[in-house]
C-alpha cells in the first residue's frame, strides 16, 4: 500500500473510534441517568452531567476530525489541522463548565436536604460504566498518541477523567452504605468535580499552546540533531530554523548556507537530502522548506555568525 493509502486508512481507523466514542458515551450517559433516577444521588447526577457534557464535546471532536482530514485548498493552504487545538480547547472548556455545574448542584441538593435510595443498584451501574469508560478511554489515547491524534486523544483522556468521576462516586456511595451518613455523597461528588477541572485546564492550556505555535523543547532537539550531523557531514552551514505543529504534524523552515562555488544542481540535492532526513525524524509527518543562501554574501549582509558550520 502507498504513502496515500496508508493516510487514508489511518484517517478512517480515527473516524471510527471517534464514533465508537460517541456511540458508547450516549448509552454510558443513559445508564447514568437511570442511575440518578433510581436513587437520587447528587454524585451520581453530577456523573450523568458531565456525561452529558462529554457527548456534546465528542460531537464536536468528530466534526473536527472530519475537518482536520480535509486536505488544503485556496481558503487554508495549510491544510485543516489546526481545528484539532480548537476541539481540544472546546472539550476541556465543556469539562470545566461540567465541573462548576457538579460543585454548584451538590451544594445546594446538600444544603436542601438530602435523600437517597436503592444505592445498591445504583452503584452497580457505576461501575459498570467504570470499566467500559477505562477500557474505551485507554484505547483512545493510545491510538491518538499512536497516530498522532490530538482530537482523539483529548477525547480519551476525557473518558478517562469520566472513569475517574465515576470511581469518586462509587467511593462515596460506598461510605453512605457503611456509614449511613449521606453527605459523603455530595462530599465526594465535589472532590470529583475538583479532579475534572484539573484535567480541563490542562486540555485548554494544550489548546491554547498549539494555536499560538509555542516552541516544543522536544521537537528543537531532535531537528538540532538531525540537522548538526547531515550538515557536518555535508560540509552546510544553517540557521533560522523556526518550527510549528499543525495538529496532524509540522511544518519547518530554515535557511541553509552553502560555499560560493556550490552549483544549483549540488545545494538543491543536498537541501533535499536534509529535508527528507527531517521528515524521517518528525512523526507521523513533516512538511519542510528550505532557503538557500551563500555563505559569503550572507555574513557580508546580515553581518552575523553562522550557526551550524
Amino acid at each position: 500500500m502507498d504513502l496515500h493509502g496508508l493516510r487514508m486508512k489511518d484517517q478512517a481507523l480515527l473516524r471510527r473510534a471517534m464514533n465508537v466514542s460517541l456511540a458508547v458515551g450516549l448509552v454510558l450517559f443513559l445508564v447514568k441517568f437511570w442511575a440518578f433516577w433510581i436513587t437520587g444521588s447528587s454524585a451520581i447526577f453530577a456523573d450523568a452531567a458531565e456525561s452529558a457534557i462529554h457527548i456534546v464535546a465528542v460531537g464536536f471532536a468528530v466534526f473536527s476530525l472530519r475537518l482536520s482530514q480535509k486536505p488544503a485548498d485556496s481558503d487554508h493552504p495549510y491544510g485543516h489541522a489546526k481545528i484539532s487545538f480548537f476541539s481540544a480547547g472546546f472539550e476541556g472548556g465543556m469539562i470545566v463548565l461540567a465541573a462548576l455545574f457538579i460543585i454548584y448542584d451538590a451544594i445546594s441538593k446538600w444544603i436542601a436536604g438530602l435523600h437517597l435510595e436503592n444505592l445498591g443498584i445504583g452503584s452497580g451501574l457505576t461501575a459498570c460504566a467504570v470499566v467500559i469508560n477505562i477500557a474505551l478511554g485507554a484505547y483512545l489515547v493510545w491510538m491518538g498518541k499512536r497516530k498522532h491524534s490530538l482530537i482523539l486523544e483529548a477525547n480519551g483522556k476525557h473518558i478517562l477523567t469520566d472513569a475517574w468521576t465515576s470511581i469518586g462516586v462509587l467511593i462515596g456511595l460506598g461510605l453512605t452504605i457503611v456509614t449511613g451518613w449521606l453527605p459523603w455523597d455530595p462530599i465526594f461528588a465535589i472532590l470529583v468535580a475538583l479532579n475534572i477541572l484539573y484535567t480541563g485546564f490542562g486540555l485548554i492550556r494544550k489548546s491554547v499552546g498549539g494555536l499560538m505555535d509555542v516552541a516544543e523543547p522536544q521537537v528543537q532537539r531532535e531537528l538540532e540533531a538531525v540537522l548538526d550531523e547531515e550538515t557536518r557531514s555535508l560540509g552546510v552551514g544553517y540557521h533560522e530554523l523556526r518550527h510549528r505543529n499543525l495538529g496532524d504534524g509540522h511544518w519547518v523552515d530554515l535557511h541553509l548556507l552553502f560555499d560560493d562555488n556550490t552549483s544549483i544542481r549540488e545545494a538543491h540535492a543536498k537541501a533535499t537530502r536534509i529535508e527528507n532526513r527531517i521528515k524521517e525524524a518528525l512523526k507521523p509527518r513533516a512538511t519542510v522548506t528550505t532557503h538557500l543562501e551563500p555563505k559569503k554574501d550572507h555574513e557580508r549582509i546580515h553581518g552575523h555568525s553562522v550557526s551550524g558550520t
